[in-house]
């Protein structure tokens, strides 16, 4: 994925969805979710930014079966 879809995607979330400050922002280590615009996007709008440990693809599982969980009800 390219850095300037995920920052498109981004800002058009925040900016229909308004979230709050403190909101978790969670991703893989994607070099597109690294990189300082985006990093920077997430400091400014007051993101928890939180990566999935390296090497660790469980991680990730763990986090969409908690948003899954969110989503039905």
């Amino acid at each position: 994925m390219k850095r300037d879809l995920a920052i498109r995607t981004l800002n058009m979330a925040i900016a229909l969805r308004l979230p709050p400050e403190g909101r978790i922002f969670h991703s893989n280590r994607g070099s597109q979710y690294c990189s300082h615009v985006c990093q920077k996007i997430l400091r400014d709008h007051g993101f928890n930014a939180l990566m999935s440990g390296m090497g660790n693809c469980y991680d990730n599982a763990a986090v969409e079966t908690f948003v899954k969980t969110n989503k039905d009800q």
